[in-house]
């Protein structure tokens, strides 16, 4: 039988001890019995002791309150299987039985069989109270063996669970009722006339109702987890109206053609919203569709007394695009022989013997109006490019700081010869803008050189930069202190060969450089304008979209330090030429290729001299921008492969032009890749390594070829 103490027997054989000893023993009891008395009497767990065969011998004072007996009537009385629920004993036995493959029986040996084979076991059970009401508990139960290891009874300790099955009924009732919630949104979702979508932000749809199903003759699993804009006659318009959804928070009465799978096409109006989760993070865009055909067709009936107004409207338009391209047939047409003029020109003004001061001032007419006219030419090309929706734009990162820097070298022999004192800004750190390299440098040449042509003498021009209207761009002022501009002279300050009254001045001009400069900066998502005080002077500004410096980016954790495994001292060097104007990128590749001890890099900046310096070095490998001054990449490219001595290097093009539809051209017109910006890492790399094999096996087919002919 167990007491409720545990004595410690310390054996005394024919050992002494002093009296310090013995009063250090005394202390040890002394705490050990503390200890049991705190455990055995907590009011907040029941231990229970049985001996072998599960007589409750020890029942401390948690379970007294728990149950409700007394240990007085429970202790050497009734065995624990008597306070549990017997239908639980059954279920218990059945399922130790199936789990450890041998037959157990109802009673207490289901509650401690287990332990007895000295498996942990902690499990729920439901007690009986003295008053027959009944509680969940989990108990922990743990064999009690002497010191021959043989089972003299069991521990069980127990808490109570009803708060915790509180909780999860409570849960359970809570989930029936978001159950219940889903079905009537569902319900309401289903009942709607309209076909109602939702997408996420990236488009895919996430659920539709049975009329967006009945709209386009597909189930709901089919358009669940596909792209929105494929159910619409027009998706690149579904998808800007999802971006506008986006941007806006909510567009109405946007008009799209819902097209079913059987061929049926259906006029409906979009209306949108978007939705967030309860941290207001955003999940995507909710949706309504109506069929508004008819609507359509009164909308139709209405338009057809419009007829001619819109088809004159439309001979207006052709007229404008033949305009248009005659201007730029033109204008190629007249290069050709102006290059003759200005060449022949130039020769006979740098010939021998020199040439008397009557011939050197024909010669300087020439050459003065040879310039002009080419001036001219070039400003209508752009023009007529931009009207013609032909002029391709590279808009990628570029240091402001830089372009600033190349426009003040460039224009300051001009301000010279002018006698106008020219200030630019000193940048307190790096600016990073994205445009057109080239165009940018064009806008501002061209706003400079008005505001030192229409400059009074001994005049200043001050650049300047500051904040812009909106966060995200940075302003450029270019002050004058010339005549400045009547408020009538302002307004028409952007109209083509609008020269405003200085036709009869001695400044040169086209009357066309100003309408250039603004259809440029709003092509690359900026802004112009000016402003001027009569008698006081004029400010030129543009606004241009701030961004990051252009970066490496890497799809895993490879650090830009490693070297590639391939590569060894004994490796030859291979030459890279890359081909790009903006020094930027060039930094970067130079940056990335400072890794790459097997490399020789060469560069470019424009497509010409990138062909002069193929030619002349002949390198494994070349790396090619798109947009550059003078010839695009894809020109040079077919220069370089119509050349026997360039023709067989892979050519990889590296382009901010990254719509599926560039890279597929890029790809047909013979680059060996095509990789878009910002650059990857690991692909960037794995293209130079593939490139650089194809050049090392087609070198190696050209000696064998060579071999085999001599």
């Amino acid at each position: 039988m167990f007491k409720t103490e545990i004595n410690i027997i310390a054996l005394d054989g024919e050992a002494k001890t002093d009296g310090a000893t013995e009063m250090r023993r005394q202390e040890t009891l002394l705490r050990t019995k503390a200890l049991q008395n705190a455990i055995f009497n907590s009011a907040n767990f029941s231990s229970i002791a049985t001996d072998a065969k599960g007589v409750i011998q020890i029942f401390n004072v948690g379970a007294e309150r728990m149950l409700g007996y007394t240990a007085a009537e429970v202790v050497d009385k009734i065995t624990l299987a008597d306070i549990s629920d017997p239908k639980e004993l059954i279920s218990r036995a059945k399922a130790l039985s199936i789990e450890l493959s041998t037959l157990i029986t109802p009673g207490f040996e289901a509650l401690v069989f287990k332990a007895s084979r000295g498996i942990e076991d902690i499990y729920e059970l439901t007690f009986i109270r003295k008053d027959d009401s009944r509680f969940p508990g989990v108990v922990s139960v743990t064999a009690l063996r002497d010191a021959q290891d043989e089972i003299i009874g069991f521990l069980l300790i127990g808490t109570d669970n009803t708060l915790r099955k509180q909780a999860e009924a409570e849960q359970k009732k809570l989930d029936q009722r978001l159950r219940d919630q889903h079905f009537y949104t569902r319900s309401l979702i289903e009942s709607n006339i309209d076909a109602l979508i939702a997408t996420d932000p990236s488009g895919m749809i996430s659920d539709v109702n049975k009329q967006m199903e009945a709209l386009t003759g597909c189930t709901r699993d089919e358009l669940i987890g596909a792209p929105f804009k494929n159910y619409f006659t027009d998706p690149e318009r579904a998808e800007a109206g999802i971006k506008r959804v986006l941007a806006e928070n909510r567009v109405t009465n946007y008009e799209l053609t819902a097209h079913a799978r059987d061929g049926k096409e259906t006029v409906v109006s979009y209306n949108a919203t978007t939705f967030h989760d309860r941290d207001r993070k955003l999940q995507g865009v909710f949706a309504s569709a109506r069929d508004i055909t008819e609507r359509i067709l009164l909308d139709q009936a209405l338009n057809e007394t419009n007829i001619k107004l819109e088809s004159a409207k439309s001979i207006a338009e052709k007229a404008n695009l033949a305009k248009s391209d005659f201007l730029s047939s033109m204008s190629h047409e007249l290069r050709s022989p102006l290059n003759a003029i200005l060449g022949f020109a130039q020769l006979i003004e740098s010939g021998s013997p020199p040439l008397t001061p009557r011939q050197k001032s024909n010669i300087d007419q020439i050459l003065l109006a040879g310039w002009y006219l080419l001036d001219l030419i070039n400003e209508i090309l752009d023009l007529a490019l931009i009207e013609s929706g032909k002029l391709m734009l590279s808009l990628e990162p570029m240091s402001l700081n830089e372009v600033m820097s190349d426009c003040q070298a460039m224009i300051e022999p001009q301000a010279q010869k002018s006698g106008i004192s020219l200030r630019f800004p000193q940048f307190d750190r790096t600016y990073f803008i994205k445009a057109d390299r080239t165009r940018v440098k064009q806008i501002l040449i061209n706003l400079l050189s008005n505001s030192i042509k229409y400059n009074r003498a001994g005049g200043t021009v001050v650049v300047n930069y500051n904040s812009a209207s909106t966060a995200d761009r940075i302003r450029i002022s270019i002050t004058d202190t010339g005549e400045g501009l009547s408020v009538e002279n302002l307004s028409q300050l952007f109209q083509p060969f609008n020269r405003l009254g200085r036709e009869a001045g001695t400044e040169e001009g086209t009357g066309i450089g100003l309408v250039v400069s603004k259809r440029l900066v709003e092509l690359m998502g900026g802004a112009i304008g000016a402003e001027s005080t009569v008698g006081k002077g004029s400010v030129f500004w543009i606004e241009l979209i701030l961004t990051d410096a252009p970066q490496i980016t890497r799809d895993d954790d490879q650090s830009l330090a490693i070297v590639p495994a391939n590569i060894s001292a004994e490796m030859p060097l291979r030459t890279l030429l890359y081909v790009e104007d903006n020094p930027a990128n060039l930094l970067l590749v130079e940056n990335l290729l400072e890794r790459r001890a097997d490399i020789h890099l060469l560069s470019a900046q424009d497509g010409l001299r990138g062909i002069e310096i193929a030619r002349a070095s002949l390198p494994d490998v070349i790396l090619m921008d798109i947009n550059l001054p003078g010839i695009s990449g894809i020109h040079a490219l077919n220069i370089l492969r119509k050349d026997p001595t360039t023709a067989h290097i892979p050519v990889i093009a590296l382009s901010a032009n990254a719509m599926p539809r560039d890279i597929v051209r890029g790809l047909e017109v013979g680059f060996f890749r095509y990789l878009t910006k910002p650059i990857k890492l690991n692909e960037f790399l794995d293209t130079l390594d593939a490139a650089l094999q194809l050049s090392e096996t087609q070198s190696a087919g050209t000696n064998m070829e060579k071999k085999y002919d001599s």
